[in-house]
């Protein structure tokens, strides 16, 4: 399946829930013909969704949760994705919910809100770059985690060699993907990518950024 068919795949989801407009101009085939605007994806709305019966008392409270999970340190990471047509520039948003998912087919994941504004144009482009963030770039993290703004501003990269996603300078290292699948997961998507292409920065000795009780360390 080619990379249309895959960005095709990866909003399918939103079609289903009926959130997206325009089903009745669903691209078939490959995807979108030559020269067609890309089509419009929405973000999903927050999901009204419970544990328990509205008359029981929520077995975990979500700032207990938060305090909690706190202690699990992550590493960080930006993803990035290319422009499509009609978008300004490429998309990226800071993640720490990244991992490893399986060798054989080499995949990846990550967890992104449902109500993401920048997820929806990484699922239209169909592809992405996973950023691995060394221990200086706390800086650029933030940037990335800010909405509304011109996140590249003033930000050095080239292209990741498979999908053209933005890979970003001095970073530990890159994982370049295929949207491979998109599974819902409460309030957050889990998107799996299909590994293209992948490499490390120039200096593998940088430590790591890290994210730990709601700070860098």
């Amino acid at each position: 399946m080619g990379q249309a068919g895959m960005a095709e795949a990866a909003v399918r989801y939103l079609r289903s829930a009926g959130t997206a407009p325009g089903d009745s101009a669903t691209p078939t085939g490959s995807g979108v013909s030559a020269g067609a605007p890309a089509p419009p994806v929405e973000p999903l709305p927050r999901p009204e969704l419970r544990c328990v019966g509205e008359d029981e008392r929520a077995p975990v409270g979500q700032a207990e949760f938060r305090r909690v999970l706190g202690n699990f340190a992550s590493g960080v990471a930006v993803v990035t994705s290319p422009a499509t047509d009609g978008e300004d520039g490429p998309a990226g948003f800071a993640c720490q919910s990244f991992s490893s998912l399986s060798l054989d087919p080499p995949l990846v994941a990550f967890m992104v809100g449902r109500t993401s504004t920048t997820w929806p144009r990484i699922a239209r482009a169909g592809a992405f770059c996973v950023n691995v963030l060394a221990a200086h770039q706390g800086e650029l993290c933030r940037g990335f985690a800010v909405s509304g703004a011109d996140k590249f501003a003033g930000v050095a990269y080239d292209a990741a060699p498979a999908s053209g996603s933005p890979r970003l300078t001095d970073t530990l290292a890159w994982i370049d993907c295929t949207i491979h699948a998109v599974h819902t997961g409460g309030d957050h998507l889990i998107v799996v990518g299909r590994v293209d292409a992948l490499g490390t920065g120039t200096d593998e000795d940088q430590a790591p950024l890290l994210f730990h009780k709601g700070r860098f360390v």
